[in-house]
């Protein structure tokens, strides 16, 4: 039994706007996927030829000595984390714990790197903080608290 004209335009509209809704869905998911993963990656956020040039030299990172050197003391109830950024490039220049509360320092990168963090401990309590520079700011990517059970 043939379609009746009606019914031909419905299946034709219904067909048309699948089309239309898988072709957004498909082009939103390439979007997000490009623009999700450059807010992912940790690292300095702003001019691209400068992230370019701090990825390709990942592991052999060499600074420009004319960058401009900005020092920021990061400080939480763990105590103090010195970061030196110069343009790109972080440096972890200290770790200093509150020992009075009784915090410690776990360990610290020192860099050149894109992002420097340090760990801080006190009896079953832990923070692991990262920083990067932002446009050459020291700037917070992360800061961890973690709490060990109880035995």
């Amino acid at each position: 039994m043939p379609l009746s004209t009606t019914a031909r335009r419905s299946v034709a509209w219904t067909l048309g706007w699948l089309l239309a809704a898988a072709a957004s869905v498909a082009v939103g998911v390439v979007v997000v996927t490009q623009l999700g993963a450059s807010n992912r990656d940790r690292g300095p956020i702003g001019d691209n030829e400068l992230i370019r040039q701090a990825e390709l030299t990942e592991g052999s990172a060499t600074p420009d000595p004319d960058a401009q050197v900005v020092r920021r003391s990061i400080d939480e109830e763990f105590g103090s984390f010195v970061v030196e950024c110069r343009g790109v490039y972080a440096y972890g220049i200290e770790a200093l714990p509150d020992e009075a509360a009784g915090w410690r320092t776990v360990s610290f990168e020192r860099g050149p790197d894109d992002d420097v963090d340090a760990v801080f401990a006190q009896s079953r309590r832990s923070i692991d903080i990262e920083v990067f520079c932002n446009r050459g700011e020291p700037t917070v990517a992360e800061l961890e608290r973690n709490e060990l059970p109880e035995d």
